[in-house]
């Protein structure tokens, strides 16, 4: 059979993006472990189980109707119209690469939003309802936004936004997402005192959860080089570099912000200070310089450490930080593109044209992704009930919502009766570590 170069170079694109899109379904284990990690024993299981709703459902509610709004042909700049069970209107996509190769990369980025706001309503949000909402944040937000800026005919990509792999589209979009369903939801019971002080609700497995920020850390690689969605671009490189050299530089900075703020290194701010610089990457990662990557990484190291902090005083309850992490770090590397892209950026002698379309967009996507969490949590929240009972969360959601515990042997007690306590009360002071 004879071969001409065009077959071959489609060829290699497509076993590049089916390789990368193998990487970004990956990070599902990545999140699974992380969140696990951070939360208490009795809910992990209850947790992974959501991480694999998003996998499962999430997946299949993508692909029936998310990436026909993402990328079919366009509405008023707003939404696609056509290609829903992957069926026909989608010639207009011009790649080098078949539609399902796409697909299956983008279905893997749908995922990965949703599964932002799993680890910030752990330990207390039904499970029936939970998968309610990541069919509709895979069918419905994500795309939405996502065609927005990466849709062909989306209203800012006509302005020029530049979000090359998703800080605004997947990170602000899940994290902003995450507060939207924490404060509809509320704190997990005896977080928070009446005088506003925290609790801490200890992580019950921290090797388990650095095993899940290496495994998000290894993902990335195909997260950001696959989003070139070409095996011979050699900008893959610079993409890989920037990508690493963000993620370290949050970490670093995670790790001697805490010792200097607080006189310990904290293991949790030094894994979130890695995830937070690879949320801000994201964005830029195809545009700016290892220099700037740095600076960026090492500015998301400080925010996360600070955001933590700061939503905690609002009593918006997130057990793993991924308000901090992906909303918070996610708006910051979409205006930092407006700052540090190396053609258009403001350091570069770039004016602020760049800048403010980075910012209108950003906070575009997130206010269409907090104001459509917060309607669906209020009306999931109304229809169904969104949080188990206080004794199912006092017992733990492992064996109310799934029959099984994540360790055998392990017993919760207690510490106090709590008959005739629903899931709308709370139980000031209450901590029961398991």
């Amino acid at each position: 059979m004879e071969v001409d170069l065009q077959t071959v170079a489609a060829g290699i694109d497509t076993v590049w993006v089916l390789l990368c899109a193998a990487l970004v379904f990956f990070m599902e284990g990545g999140f699974a472990f992380l969140e696990a990690g951070f939360i208490r024993a009795k809910n992990s299981m209850n947790i992974v189980m959501k991480v694999f709703a998003d996998s499962t459902m999430g997946m299949l509610s993508y692909w029936a109707f998310g990436f026909a709004l993402m990328y079919g042909v366009d509405r008023l700049g707003l939404f696609g119209t056509s290609g829903f069970f992957l069926g026909g209107g989608l010639d207009h996509l011009q790649f080098r690469v078949p539609v399902y190769a796409y697909w299956v990369f983008q279905a893997a980025f749908a995922i990965a939003m949703a599964s932002i706001v799993s680890g910030a309503v752990a330990e207390r949000m039904k499970f029936g309802p939970y998968i309610a909402y990541t069919i509709l944040a895979t069918a419905l937000i994500y795309p939405v936004a996502g065609h927005w800026v990466w849709g062909s005919g989306g209203w800012l990509a006509g302005l020029g936004m530049l979000d090359f792999a998703g800080s605004a589209v997947v990170h602000a979009v899940g994290g902003w997402s995450a507060l939207a369903a924490v404060l509809v939801l509320g704190p997990r019971t005896g977080k928070y005192n009446e005088d506003g002080s925290v609790n801490v609700l200890p992580a019950h497995n921290m090797h388990l959860a650095f095993l899940g920020t290496f495994i998000l850390w290894f993902g990335w690689f195909g997260f950001n080089p696959g989003s070139s969605l070409s095996g011979l671009d050699l900008n893959i490189a610079r993409i890989a570099l920037t990508t690493n050299l963000a993620a370290a530089a949050g970490g670093t900075v995670g790790t001697l912000f805490t010792m200097w703020r607080y006189g310990k290194a904290d293991p949790s701010m030094a894994m979130n200070g890695a995830l937070a610089g690879l949320a801000a990457i994201t964005a830029g990662t195809a545009f700016v310089s290892p220099a700037g990557a740095v600076v960026i990484g090492m500015v998301a190291g400080v925010l996360v450490v600070l955001a933590v902090g700061f939503f905690d005083r609002l009593k918006a309850d997130d057990p793993v930080g991924a308000i901090a992490v992906h909303g918070v770090n996610g708006t910051w590397g979409a205006l930092a593109v407006g700052l540090f892209a190396q053609q258009g950026g403001l350091f570069y002698g770039g004016g602020l044209d760049l800048l403010a379309v980075q910012a209108l967009g950003v906070f575009s996507v997130s206010g269409w992704a907090f104001l459509a969490t917060f309607l669906i949590f209020s009306l999931l929240k109304r229809a169904v009930g969104i949080r188990v009972s206080a004794r199912e969360e006092l017992e733990g959601l492992d064996l109310n919502e799934h029959g099984i515990p994540a360790y055998s042997g392990l017993v919760v007690t207690p510490l106090y009766d709590v008959e005739g306590l629903d899931g709308e009360q709370s139980i000031p002071g209450a901590a029961v570590e398991v």
